[in-house]
């Protein structure tokens, strides 16, 4: 019998390590260079900046945790959409930060506003994740 005939196909795994691998990093970066996520964090909130770039930086290691493990991966991918969408806000503020200044280079002026839509691809594989984890 073939060795690929005893281990089941899992065609979610590449996607769901590729976003594991997004929000480890970014996570990481959280806690490594906070100042930046500081800086993008809505004003409105409630509270210090600090706090909510060290609960996001945990949230997203914590979400790539369980996009990683197959048991988790399809309740990580939920997860990792809703992160997507809260974190827009955020993304928002950064852009109008970034178009508000005037010694913004223009390349990052321009990165700052196409990054917005990404957001959505970002939503959608999270969830095309956890609909194939469910699959499995």
């Amino acid at each position: 019998m073939a060795e690929n005939a005893l281990v089941p196909h899992d065609s979610g795994r590449r996607p769901a390590l590729m976003l594991a691998t997004l929000l480890f990093g970014s996570g990481v970066l959280h806690f490594v260079w906070p100042k930046p996520f500081d800086s993008i964090v809505p004003r409105a909130l409630p509270g210090r900046a600090r706090d909510y770039t060290y609960v996001s930086g945990v949230a997203e290691l914590t979400i790539a945790t369980a996009l990683a493990v197959p048991r988790t991966r399809s309740f990580g991918g939920r997860l990792a959409a809703l992160l997507f969408i809260i974190v827009f806000p955020a993304n928002v503020q950064m852009a109008a930060d970034v178009l508000g200044n005037p010694k913004t280079p223009q390349a990052l002026k321009i990165g700052s506003v196409l990054r917005l839509p990404l957001q959505l691809p970002l939503i959608t594989q999270s969830l095309k994740v956890s609909r194939r984890a469910r699959r499995s």
